[in-house]
Order: structure tokens, then C-alpha cells, then sequence
């Protein structure tokens, strides 16, 4: 592959591209790569599974960046974060879940306004997101609406706020990836949701896979 070089960084590199190679570790679930119109890269945000150690799975990100785009990252600005093989993880499913009743999006303007209805047993609660009618924004919008639903069933969902929210192309399906933040003080813990999307109904893959990530690890926060 040809790589055309100017003195302060890579010209023109399509970050999403060397994401996606990157993803193809066996190790690594997800990649952010954050760069400065310099052409220097700034972040590099991975989430792996558990099993390599995190310093091996730098060390790999930064192989295939340099192998196969010529691009060198520097170590200290790659995080990794490793799911599976811990107490939240591991936690067993107890009780009913909440089921997704509804889910309404009205635009006005430049706004756009995201209902998400949810049911435990007897109960329902609404969601409410805001945020901009663009299309890169419209699913963490759903997610976001979807944990402020859980928050009202679910106490213990007061420790959830949303990372990301997207849709994935995997083979020939869409899925909706979430990836959630559990903030249990003094720790934070990144854990991933999915689920496979019904077209058209991608709002409704992503509040799916929000009570993916959730549901599980909920019962072990809310327990005594």
C-alpha cells in the first residue's frame, strides 16, 4: 500500500480505515483513534477482551498501524481497556428485566427530542434525550434515553452513563454496539452491549443492546 508522507504527519490517512485493521487483532473488540489536523495522532482508545496482557496488545495496535499504514503511534497515547473476567462480567442474571415498550423521536429544527419507554413487572418509565438532529448523533440519543428509562426502574442504574453508540456492519448483518461506563467509586469499568438490528429498526438494536451491557451487571450492583 502506497503512503504519501508531508513533514508534520500522515496526509490525507483515513483513520476508520487503520481502525478497522486494527480491529482485526483477535484480542480487540473496538478501536477510537482520535488524530489532529496535523496528521498526529492524539488518542487511541481500544477495548479487548481478557487474556493478553494490555502491554503485548499496545505493542500489537502499534505493529499493524506501522505494518500496514506506516503510521507510528506513540505508546502513551493508547488505552486499553479489557472486558470479561471480572465480578460485574461474571455476575449471575437474577429477577425480571425491563422490556422495551416504545421508542418515538421528534425533530424541530436543529433539535431533536428521543422518547424511550421501558416495563419491569407492572411498572413503565420514559427516557428523555436532546441533542442535534445529526445522523451521527441519533444513536447515542436512543441510548442515552434508554438508560434515563432504566434510571427511574432501576436504582442502581445511577451508576451507568453511555460511551458510544453505534451501527456495525459484521458480515451481512447490522449490529448495534454500545459500549457503557459503571462507575463504581473509586473504579470505572467499560462494558459492551449488542444486538443484531431488525431493519429498520436500528433505535430499537441499539436500546437492545444498552440493556445488554446492563442487565446483568445491574443485579450484582443493586445486591446487599
Amino acid at each position: 500500500m502506497a503512503v504519501e508522507w508531508k513533514e508534520s504527519g500522515v496526509e490525507e490517512l483515513d483513520l476508520a480505515e487503520v481502525e478497522r485493521e486494527i480491529c482485526r487483532l483477535p484480542d480487540v473488540s473496538i478501536v477510537r483513534i482520535v488524530g489532529e489536523p496535523d496528521g498526529r495522532v492524539s488518542e487511541v482508545h481500544v477495548v479487548a477482551v481478557q487474556g493478553k496482557h494490555p502491554k503485548q496488545i499496545v505493542r500489537d495496535v502499534q505493529s499493524v498501524a506501522l505494518a500496514s499504514f506506516g503510521l507510528e503511534i506513540d505508546r502513551r497515547v493508547i488505552s486499553v481497556v479489557q472486558l470479561g473476567g471480572n465480578v460485574l462480567a461474571d455476575a449471575p442474571a437474577s429477577g425480571p428485566r425491563p422490556s422495551i415498550v416504545a421508542i418515538t423521536a421528534e425533530a424541530s429544527g436543529l433539535r431533536s427530542l428521543v422518547r424511550v419507554t421501558l416495563a419491569l413487572d407492572d411498572e413503565e418509565a420514559v427516557g428523555f434525550a436532546e441533542g442535534s438532529i445529526a445522523t451521527t448523533a441519533r444513536h447515542r440519543l436512543v441510548a442515552l434515553a434508554t438508560v434515563d428509562a432504566l434510571r427511574q426502574l432501576e436504582p442502581a442504574a445511577e451508576c451507568v452513563d453511555i460511551d458510544h453508540a453505534q451501527i456495525e456492519r459484521i458480515g451481512a448483518r447490522d449490529v448495534a454496539v454500545v459500549t457503557v461506563v459503571f462507575v463504581i467509586p473509586p473504579a470505572e469499568q467499560i462494558v459492551s452491549g449488542s444486538a443484531i438490528v431488525r431493519p429498520p429498526q436500528e433505535a430499537d438494536a441499539v436500546a437492545r443492546a444498552v440493556l445488554d451491557a446492563t442487565n446483568r451487571r445491574l443485579s450484582y450492583v443493586a445486591a446487599p
